[in-house]
């Protein structure tokens, strides 16, 4: 398994694990109230702030695993993380929108944060599955 395929698989992981903690904490905290009532930013900030860090972590670790591959980056691995990340980004402006949607009909600030943050969730989570895709089946045709 390539080293960038791995960090796709960190980032996947990661990043889903991490946004299942937080809606967890938030749909406890809420406990039959409005969800735009719970205190959420420290929340947010810690599973953001906890995601770095394991990710960084992970990485650090399968790079002392296999030291080797760790800076060995060829063509297909360019070109596979090139294509994940243009997946990735529709996700981000697709959330951008919508939090510019969310702001002009002035909603409460959790949700224009929460419609952020499942953006950059789910830009991970698609950006990787498309580089694993890849690195699997190929890339698509142009």
């Amino acid at each position: 398994m390539a080293f960038e395929e791995k960090r796709a698989w960190i980032m996947l992981g990661v990043s889903a694990v991490a946004y299942l903690i937080y809606v967890a904490l938030i749909l406890l905290r809420a406990d039959g109230a409005g969800l735009a009532s719970v205190a959420y930013a420290g929340t947010l900030l810690a599973t953001i702030g906890g995601a770095i860090g394991a990710s960084i972590g992970l990485n650090i670790l399968i790079a002392i695993a296999s030291p080797k591959e760790a800076n060995q980056v060829d063509a297909r691995d360019r070109e596979i993380g090139r294509f994940g990340e243009y997946i990735g980004q529709s996700f981000v402006i697709i959330g951008g929108i919508a939090a510019l949607v969310l702001s002009l009909l002035k909603m409460n600030h959790f949700w224009i944060a929460n419609a952020i943050y499942l953006a950059f969730v789910l830009s991970a989570i698609f950006g990787s599955a498309a580089k694993l895709s890849a690195y699997h089946r190929g890339l698509p045709p142009c």
